[in-house]
């Protein structure tokens, strides 16, 4: 029966991820300076992209747009890129992969440069994995990369190479930005938008901030109790049958506490969770020798993993989970009556659930969680374990 519902769990999970189609109102300019306005399928790119989906209106055939025949695309009051050729350095940043060279190697790449802020002075980003550089340009020169990069020093210590303070402080020369402001601004998305729109402030020059809503992890705690079902068989390989027992669908209460990080891209559709749980099984039974064997296992669980939310409406949304769960058990045991006692052992298993939120604070989830042996500390004994969860939540925070 488990092994159906998993394999259901499985099919829905696949068949959600593909299911939602999200297109906004947008544009496009092509190669001949046509401006298209559209329906542009929203994607959030954490990524910058190198194409888009779109369609000319609600009814119409999704098509594609690439890097190579649109010079410019937007989502309206949410995002913007444009098409340039620029100098890109993609050193790694990684601390145990920096290599001894200071200044950073430029290739000239065409890319999709995310707008940042528009103006008279302009702020632009690219994002790739790991890789994230900022660009910028006044008075709409020649777009130029701000330069910042970490290296290996002679004495194989870890030195940064600050460069774009000192471009910003030759470029962006305004009586509300001193060296001493500069000095504390870091290569991030955040400080950088905030000096250049001191800058277009400082000119009296009207621009545009995309980042006006400026993406932030968004954290959610919510409490979760629910039942678990749970199974518990023994095998012992050395002794008789009467040491065989099979605990069949114990229900069983369970508490979790769950910490939600909800990531700033892709519409806030992923997000991150960790659940501290406490769940227990108790059952008995007796073997074919009416000796009562008994099973008293307490444990904490954290699962830890990832979540994919896809939105219904304004108000509901569904949602599916992975996750890997450790465990932590606590005075657990099975007990015979002919033999000693044997310690039910901590373990890890894998988790998967479908869901169901309302309004963001109410929810119920389906989860299986897969089987772990408790008994591998012992060389002649083995166990099967496993749970499937209904789980109700509210939002706290």
């Amino acid at each position: 029966m488990k092994k159906q519902l998993l394999c259901l769990l499985i099919t829905i999970l696949s068949t959600l991820s593909y299911s939602q189609i999200s297109f906004e109102k947008g544009y496009f300019i092509d190669n001949s300076n046509k401006k298209i306005n559209c329906l542009i399928k929203n994607n959030d790119w954490k990524n910058n992209p190198i194409q888009f989906d779109y369609k000319l209106s609600e009814n119409s055939e999704e098509k594609n747009l690439t890097l190579k025949t649109v010079k410019e695309f937007g989502i309206f009051n949410t995002s913007k890129y444009i098409r340039k050729t620029v100098n890109l350095d993609r050193s790694i940043d990684i601390t145990s992969e920096l290599t001894n060279e200071r200044n950073p190697i430029f290739n000239k790449e065409k890319l999709f440069l995310k707008v940042l802020i528009e103006g008279k002075a302009n702020l632009y980003s690219y994002e790739d994995g790991n890789l994230k550089r900022y660009f910028y340009n006044k008075d709409n020169v020649v777009i130029e990369p701000l330069i910042y990069k970490r290296y290996k020093t002679s004495n194989n210590t870890i030195g940064t190479y600050y460069r774009f303070r000192q471009q910003l402080l030759v470029d962006l020369k305004c009586e509300d930005i001193s060296s001493s402001y500069i000095e504390k601004v870091d290569y991030k998305a955040s400080d950088l938008v905030n000096i250049f729109k001191k800058y277009n402030e400082c000119n009296g020059t009207e621009y545009v901030n995309f980042e006006q809503n400026d993406k932030k992890v968004l954290f959610n705690l919510n409490i979760r109790p629910g039942l678990n079902i749970s199974s518990f068989s023994t095998n012992n390989n050395l002794g008789s049958n009467s040491r065989n027992l099979d605990f069949k669908n114990k229900t069983g209460f369970r508490f979790g506490l769950e910490a939600e990080f909800i990531m700033p891209f892709n519409k806030n559709k992923w997000a991150l969770i960790i659940e501290p749980t406490y769940q227990y099984f108790n059952a008995e039974k007796k073997n074919t020798y009416d000796d009562l064997i008994s099973v008293d296992y307490k444990s904490i669980e954290i699962p830890i993993g990832i979540r994919h939310y896809l939105f219904l409406n304004d108000t509901s949304k569904l949602f599916i989970n992975g996750s890997f769960a450790l465990d932590f058990s606590f005075n657990s045991e099975i007990k015979y009556t002919e033999y000693n006692s044997l310690d039910l052992k901590s373990g890890s298993r894998y988790v998967v659930g479908i869901g169901y939120k309302y309004n963001n604070i109410y929810s119920a989830e389906l989860r299986y969680l897969t089987g772990k042996d408790m008994l591998s500390n012992y060389r002649s004994w083995e166990s099967y374990y496993n749970t499937v969860s209904i789980i109700l939540g509210y939002k706290l925070f």
